[in-house]
């Protein structure tokens, strides 16, 4: 279970494998949440407790390696493609072929294929890859670390419609048992977690279903909502009403 406390004002208790949307207005307080779920900076007031354990009474390694990150510019180092999925070689070979096919990448590791699998050359910046591909990428390394936590910080912001759907895909098929928090602008990406986490100066405004938050005009997050359109937020209500809840899955 990862509790969750803000500036002593609300309790977020998120359940295991629960997937958790983050949206507010610029300036609401999301990436606070990331730097104190990192301990980046150490809190004033308030706390984080993951499986009953205070965050800030764990070693920085120990707590850092039960949380994984998948950030909106992805991380690519100069190198092979192996050395990225696995800096520090735990896995075989055929371990990091499997993942990659999970993550809809089967293709950079085909024995037909003309590159040189594994071995392939990694750019500076994963240049010679697309933005799809080293989002994808990121998501095999994180499948890779055996962390109870997933945050996803616009990590699908800057891809087309198609490559976030191929991202939600691997998301809801390969990452079922840990608990995901994603922060996002484009609200079709988190419409059918099981809740919404609402920030406001701050501090947590709103937790519960996008359900119940659609169904009050005055919810932030329903106003969020709003303010995409009203065709937009006809197709985001649709999708909300017709989401499989936590305790379905």
């Amino acid at each position: 279970m990862c509790k969750c406390v803000f500036f002593c004002v609300c309790v977020c208790v998120c359940r295991p494998g629960e997937k958790i949307g983050v949206v507010g207005r610029t300036g609401a307080g999301k990436s606070t949440l990331i730097i104190a779920m990192f301990r980046l900076s150490e809190l004033n007031e308030g706390s984080v407790t993951i499986d009953g354990i205070r965050h800030n009474s764990l070693a920085l390694q120990q707590l850092r390696s039960k949380i994984a990150i998948i950030p909106q510019e992805p991380v690519m180092f100069k190198g092979t493609l192996r050395s990225n999925l696995d800096p520090f070689n735990n896995y075989t070979d055929a371990q990091l072929i499997e993942v990659l096919k999970k993550c809809l990448l089967g293709s950079l590791v085909d024995q037909h294929s003309k590159d040189m699998g594994l071995s392939k050359e990694v750019e500076v910046f994963g240049v010679n890859f697309s933005l799809g591909q080293q989002q994808l990428i990121c998501l095999a390394r994180a499948m890779l670390t055996p962390s109870k936590i997933l945050l996803l910080d616009e990590a699908t912001a800057s891809l087309d419609s198609d490559t976030d759907a191929m991202v939600q895909k691997v998301l809801r098929t390969n990452f079922t048992e840990r608990t995901i928090m994603t922060i996002a602008h484009r609200l079709d990406t988190i419409i059918d977690s099981d809740r919404i986490l609402a920030m406001d100066k701050g501090i947590v405004a709103e937790f519960d279903s996008p359900k119940t938050l659609l169904a009050n005009s005055k919810s932030i997050f329903s106003e969020l909502c709003r303010n995409a359109g009203p065709d937009e937020y006809q197709r985001l209500y649709n999708a909300a009403m017709s989401a499989k809840g936590y305790q379905q899955r």
